[in-house]
């Protein structure tokens, strides 16, 4: 046991005694993997574990707060929970998410089966930030939801921008996908697309119908969203136990598939 203490005690300082410089190793995406360190001007290979998190390490720029800047396709984060009906606790989602992606494309980020690499395509996708979301109203909230997810998706996109499209007056539009956030948040995406692209269809993978009818007018919450979004929505995977056959209500042009 000695003998192996002493022999790493040795290794370690084996190993601080050489002071030069670190060179970098050549490998994909080097703005990612290597960055210049304050002070000593050295340089210090990204691990896994470090650096700021977004959404597989993409680049980030807070697109709400500015219009200089163009994409073709954005994350934004809806940090909303204040609709649920059980657990809270997924405004923390956007975080979380990020942080789990972390992995993503820091080794190359090769999909196998598609054979291709979504991070080395010909899109600009920028990680935007979090949606201002209060949790003190939620119907103020939901409308922060839809303005803030209005502005990322209305404008014109990096690529192709004059090309025609399907979104209103023929316009192509980027790609926004929205990290949430309770299902309540649902509600709000729709409504920014709708002022998009007109009326849209929708699949819904789930294991609730979402469409429980409201205790109150206009009260907005996790298990509803989809009793004002109806018209093309397709269910799957449903398994959401009622309490009596009155409760299962499906909203006319929804279908509901149980997988």
């Amino acid at each position: 046991m000695w003998t192996l203490a002493f022999l790493g005690t040795a290794i370690t300082v084996a190993g601080h005694g050489h002071q030069s410089a670190q060179s970098p190793l050549s490998g994909p995406h080097q703005s990612l993997w290597y960055s210049t360190l304050p002070g000593d001007g050295g340089t210090q290979a990204d691990s896994v574990f470090s650096g700021i998190s977004t959404f597989g390490r993409l680049p980030y720029f807070p697109c709400l707060s500015s219009n200089d800047v163009s994409y073709d396709l954005a994350f934004i984060g809806a940090p909303f929970d204040t609709g649920t009906s059980y657990r809270p606790g997924a405004r923390f989602g956007p975080s979380g998410i990020r942080q789990g992606s972390r992995r993503l494309n820091l080794y190359g980020g090769y999909n196998v089966p598609l054979k291709t690499n979504p991070f080395d395509s010909w899109a600009t996708v920028l990680d935007c930030g979090d949606i201002p979301v209060t949790s003190y109203d939620n119907t103020w909230a939901l409308q922060q939801i839809e303005n803030g997810h209005y502005s990322i998706l209305s404008r014109a996109p990096k690529t192709d921008a004059s090309r025609p499209g399907p979104a209103r007056k023929g316009k192509t539009l980027p790609r926004v996908i929205t990290l949430g956030g309770d299902h309540t948040i649902t509600l709000p995406l729709l409504r920014s697309i709708n002022r998009a692209y007109g009326p849209v269809s929708v699949i819904h993978f789930d294991s609730h119908l979402d469409t429980c009818k409201l205790p109150r007018p206009h009260h907005t919450a996790d298990y509803q969203p989809f009793l004002r979004a109806t018209q093309g929505l397709r269910r799957l995977a449903i398994r959401s136990c009622q309490h009596q056959p009155r409760d299962i209500f499906l909203p006319r042009g929804a279908r509901g598939t149980s997988r």
